[in-house]
């Protein structure tokens, strides 16, 4: 696979640079800026290389209609202060831009495009969008792994037209999980939380093949309470799940993996409320399960310190409320001490779960991945993610179509609704 870093010559040429800038707005300010952070050295690299930066990239779900709250200007203001560089958010129509409306301003080094979203072509992954994208620019650099998966425009049909490079953070979380995969030593756990098991159900039943043990957390672990005829009140849940769920069970049976859910819980009565720990039977009607107790906590301690390998996604519990942040931020300890103690290699992504371990750590010993592929962790609140978990190192280049042949597809989305 090519990396950015190994093109020797650089100097004014264009580069079309594909990154997930896909961070959280509220009212037009940015709440978490790890994406853009993670991002920096390239830009820096590239200009240091004297290069000319299109940055292409989307924000949330517009669905191919121009929506003025999901504009990049504030990421472009951000971009500004960060690397003290004067940029311009070029808000004319994708579709009617060329090469030479780009950079005419003096000593203009960085340019970005308005949300790719804004147009039903970018998702469609439509060859002739994607022509006119490689038509602006000379060479083409993912940096967006956590988009890598998708067979759009942008990331995928685009690399038939024009030279195309891995990203330096692109690079890093390939090298994760390539030592992952290549690497891996057992006991192997797998830590999956969030609030959504219909996206995760295929990845589930796809590890327990290859792990040793699965822990399921957060708001997913409902449906399993549920099937298992605890009452979990007005908890988030799924309909339909049981067929899968049963499933799910006697696969781990057959493959000898263990299949860890909450043996206690922590509830409340509104998400903004106070922390209640309760047995799982004996939870209420009207209240929600919103972390793990003490006894899934010792659980969980003991599997991890039995591991070699742990790979974790998503928070345990509703952590932007102190309350029910017990569960994820005991798991983050437990890792960490356990990562510096034994050096054992873990692997935290996902969207919700590098927020949670910047909440609660300065240096948390373990390898953030900003957003991992569709292996085992979801990317954001508003995008599905794959329905597999039948990586090697060689598919985890691969996904990214920047392989050599540049011509493998990005994958599909995600219809394994329960």
């Amino acid at each position: 696979m090519r990396n950015i870093q190994d093109e020797t010559n650089l100097n004014q040429k264009k580069v079309l640079l594909r990154l997930d800038l896909n961070v959280p707005l509220d009212n037009g300010k940015i709440t978490d800026t790890t994406r853009i952070d993670k991002i920096l050295p390239t830009i820096n690299f590239l200009l240091k290389s004297e290069a000319k930066i299109i940055i292409l990239s989307h924000v949330g779900r517009p669905k191919g209609k121009v929506v003025k709250e999901l504009s990049l200007k504030p990421i472009c203001e951000d971009l500004k202060n960060k690397l003290n560089e004067n940029i311009r958010l070029v808000s004319k129509n994708i579709k009617e831009i060329k090469s030479t409306d780009l950079f005419n301003e003096h000593d203009e080094k960085i340019v970005i495009l308005e949300n790719l979203r804004f147009y039903e072509e970018e998702e469609k992954n439509d060859t002739g969008f994607a022509k006119h994208l490689a038509s602006l620019a000379d060479i083409y650099v993912n940096d967006a792994f956590s988009c890598s998966h998708r067979a759009h425009a942008s990331i995928f049909e685009i690399t038939k037209f024009i030279p195309s490079y891995a990203g330096l953070q692109l690079n890093l979380e390939i090298d994760a999980l390539t030592k992952i995969t290549s690497e891996i030593q057992r006991p192997i756990t797998c830590i999956i939380g969030g609030s959504k098991i219909s996206s995760k159900i295929n990845i589930i039943k796809n590890l327990i093949a290859k792990f040793d043990n699965i822990i399921i957390v957060g708001g997913m672990a409902n449906n399993l309470l549920r099937n298992k005829g605890y009452e979990i009140g007005k908890s988030i849940q799924e309909d339909n799940c049981d067929k899968i769920i049963k499933e799910i069970f006697s696969l781990s049976k057959k493959e000898n993996c263990k299949i860890i859910y909450p043996e206690d819980v922590a509830v409340g009565k509104n998400l903004d409320g106070s922390a209640e720990i309760k047995e799982l039977n004996n939870i209420s009607k009207d209240e929600l399960i919103l972390d793990i107790g003490p006894k899934t906590i010792k659980a969980i301690n003991l599997l991890i310190e039995e591991s070699s390998t742990i790979l974790w996604n998503g928070p345990a519990g509703y952590f932007e409320n102190p309350n029910f942040a017990n569960g994820t931020k005991e798991i983050l300890e437990i890792i960490a001490g356990k990562r510096v103690k034994d050096k054992i290699y873990a692997v935290a992504g996902g969207g919700d779960d590098g927020s949670s371990l910047f909440l609660f750590v300065d240096d948390s010993s373990l390898f953030v991945a900003d957003e991992l592929p569709h292996s085992c962790f979801e990317l954001d609140d508003e995008d599905e993610e794959l329905s597999l978990f039948n990586i090697s190192a060689i598919d985890v280049v691969e996904v990214t179509g920047l392989d050599a042949g540049l011509d493998v597809a990005g994958g599909d989305e995600d219809d394994g609704a329960c």
